[in-house]
């Protein structure tokens, strides 16, 4: 039987650390395994399933949500179609579950292409690409795209991946968010406004338990070094995995399940999202880019592994 999510791209390259593995899907171009010297990155799912809680998925032309599916453009009302029922918003842009072409392979990289046609609410048309790179200390993702229509069009990129760190319980890492602010929300989860982290339980700098955590929230005011920041889940002996963007992508969510289908039942997950715009960046314009027809543009994140006894 064929997969749910198409075809599997399966990569790999040897490292200091062991074998490095990667499985990339056709079909929302998703991260569906990463490892290294057999130690899961982030959440495996199978084959035969569908990404759960939207696991490793490109989001574009909008990462998170546009509320009711509603914006204006040029005076004129765009209707969206609502892909969240239950909050009545439109979710995760429009290539979710759509299939990708492949570009370029080789051993340990693939580079994936989707065009996003004009469609209701979104009369824009961009061609979008996805590589995702083997390295020594894990992955790298580049984004690009290249407005092929006629006229200045919206965009924003996120991708939904969930950590791990290979069998160390999930709420027993430590997560340290690089983020001064929090994007507070409404009962639909639409940001309301942006404010400050200091003093509140959303300031995960200096790091705080997973089993104390429930988020699903998007922070901004990301701190970054030599353009580059990190976010990292830690384990009791020292080794550590990380989310690292550039500074392009200037926010990331945060969300925390407790039902994630994994290791044959259900268990604590953690997504930690790089995204280029907040949530309903289509009507804020906050973190929103616009591509003038022919404009182009890229940008890279990666997920990183060290071991205990290694340098960062």
């Amino acid at each position: 039987m064929r997969a749910p999510t198409g075809v599997q791209f399966v990569l790999s390259k040897s490292t200091p650390h062991g074998e490095a593995v990667a499985v990339i899907t056709e079909v929302a171009a998703s991260l569906r395994v990463l490892s290294i010297g057999g130690i899961d990155l982030t959440e495996p799912y199978a084959e035969h399933a569908v990404p759960p809680f939207g696991d490793g998925i490109v989001l574009v032309p909008w990462p998170n949500r546009v509320e009711d599916g509603l914006w204006i453009h040029e005076g004129s009302a765009q209707v969206l179609d609502i892909t969240e029922p239950a909050m009545h918003n439109a979710l995760h842009g429009l290539l979710r579950d759509r299939p990708y072409s492949v570009v370029e392979r080789t051993p340990d990289a693939v580079t994936l292409a989707a065009t996003v046609h004009p469609t209701r609410g979104y009369s824009f048309m961009l061609d979008t690409t996805v590589r995702y790179e083997l390295v020594d200390d894990g992955i790298r993702v580049t984004h690009g795209v290249v407005n092929v229509g006629e006229k200045s069009a919206p965009y924003a990129v996120g991708t939904h991946p969930f950590l791990r760190l290979g069998n160390v319980p999930t709420y027993e890492l430590t997560l340290a968010v690089a983020a001064g602010t929090r994007f507070e929300t409404d009962a639909r989860l639409n940001p309301i406004r942006e404010s400050s982290v200091d003093g509140t339980g959303y300031d995960l700098r200096a790091g705080r338990l997973v089993a104390d955590l429930d988020l699903d929230d998007a922070f901004g005011g990301v701190t970054s070094v030599d353009g580059v920041s990190h976010h990292r889940l830690t384990a009791p002996d020292g080794r550590f995995v990380e989310l690292w963007q550039e500074s392009d992508f200037a926010y990331v969510q945060v969300f925390t399940t407790r039902i994630f289908p994994k290791d044959g039942g259900l268990g604590t997950a953690i997504a930690v999202e790089p995204m280029t715009a907040p949530p309903n960046a289509f009507n804020s314009g906050q973190g929103l880019r616009w591509l003038e027809p022919g404009e182009s543009w890229s940008g890279s994140w990666g997920i990183r592994y060290s071991g205990s006894n290694e340098g960062e």
